[in-house]
């Protein structure tokens, strides 16, 4: 398992947070879930513009094995979306922590980012699943 980058932060669902330096957060899913998920062959992505809400379903990616909702850890508006992913899903796979990026919002509420795991609850919690 590749290393946890200790600037995100997590929802126990697995999906990462990633606070810019222009205010935004940039949403992905963890190394971990894309292992569990095995190769995903599907990224449905949200609409650009799109307002969500945090604990609320904003896209899906589909493997051989499954379809998972991902959970936005933050409240907001969609300002970019990775369209790599639309014809190479398994860029997730391979580069979940970069270039898997899923979406970029614009926070309604940036203080919901504390209310979310660090990277080292997020190791213990993985490590608890994992056992």
């Amino acid at each position: 398992m590749s290393e946890i980058p200790g600037d995100l932060k997590f929802l126990k669902s697995h999906e990462w947070a990633r606070a810019e330096d222009d205010g935004l957060v940039r949403v992905g899913i963890s190394d971990h879930a894309q292992s569990q998920l095995g190769d995903l062959v599907y990224v449905e992505l949200p609409e650009v513009g799109a307002s969500i809400q945090a604990g609320h379903g904003v896209a899906v990616v589909e493997s051989v094995k499954a379809a998972s909702d991902i959970y936005s850890p933050v409240s907001g508006e969609i300002v970019a979306v990775n369209d790599l992913l639309a014809d190479a899903p398994e860029t997730i796979n391979e580069d979940a922590w970069g270039e898997g990026w899923i979406y970029v919002v614009r926070p309604s509420h940036r203080e919901e980012l504390d209310g979310l795991l660090d990277a080292d609850a997020y190791a213990e919690l993985i490590e608890d699943e994992d056992h």
